[in-house]
């Protein structure tokens, strides 16, 4: 990995020099910051194979910040570190597009193999990321159209956050099909991670409020209870 450029951004100067050590160590080039800033100009402009940072730089949290890095970067993967070991962290952490959540303390080789899947991962279609190919699925009043990540009610374009968009996008290109909660996580995250397994139902419980006419009565976004979600299209 002695050609890939993590980036680094930790605020503790403690942790950020073990990080840097043990990354180098482990054959990465490293440039590590405390700022915000420094770290949303890296990826700006184009710089870095993957990020690796806390859940707050001083007075900012990264889940302000990643919607606009991940806008103009869709295919750099973020790996959030965080001492706050939640469930709720975890899933904030998927839904504002981070491709993994590390909680501290962890193991130097841990965070070593956590880099090297998300960098395995870049060569296929990234979760979230727009289709290749041109393709609108409609069902009710909606259309998304996976190319371009719209979702649209008539002509009004409606909103959806990176990780709604991934796990929408898995549902409707697996319609009629139930699928496993894990099975529904490694095709809208990319990832097999079971601390992350929650923020799926958080995703369907969004999505559900946003698509349905009655969240509680779902007719697109169904449970199938003991196996996990299935998209049933009109």
């Amino acid at each position: 990995m002695a050609d890939k450029t993590v980036l680094l951004a930790e605020d503790d100067a403690s942790i950020r020099l073990i990080v840097n050590q043990t990354l180098v160590a482990a054959g990465y080039e490293v440039r590590a910051t405390s700022s915000p800033e420094a770290l949303e100009r890296w990826v700006r402009n184009g710089e870095g194979d993957v990020v690796v940072t806390d859940v707050y730089l001083g007075d900012a949290s990264i889940f302000d910040l990643l919607p606009s890095m991940r806008l103009s970067r869709p295919d750099l993967p973020f790996i959030v570190m965080s001492g706050q070991n939640t469930i709720l962290t975890a899933a904030n952490a998927a839904q504002h597009g981070a491709f993994d959540y590390l909680p501290k303390p962890f193991n130097p080789q841990e965070l070593d193999a956590r880099i090297r899947a998300v960098l395995r991962r870049r060569v296929r279609e990234l979760p979230g990321a727009p289709s290749r190919e041109q393709e609108v699925v409609h069902f009710g009043p909606w259309s998304l159209d996976l190319a371009t990540r719209a979702l649209r009610r008539g002509d009004e374009e409606v909103s959806l956050t990176t990780g709604e968009f991934a796990v929408l996008k898995a549902l409707v290109q697996n319609m009629r099909e139930p699928l496993t909660r894990d099975k529904l996580m490694n095709l809208a995250r990319g990832r097999e991670w079971s601390a992350m397994e929650r923020s799926i139902d958080v995703q369907v419980s969004r999505l559900r409020r946003l698509l349905e006419e009655d969240p509680s009565k779902p007719r697109y976004l169904q449970t199938v209870w003991g196996v996990g979600y299935v998209f049933v299209p009109d």
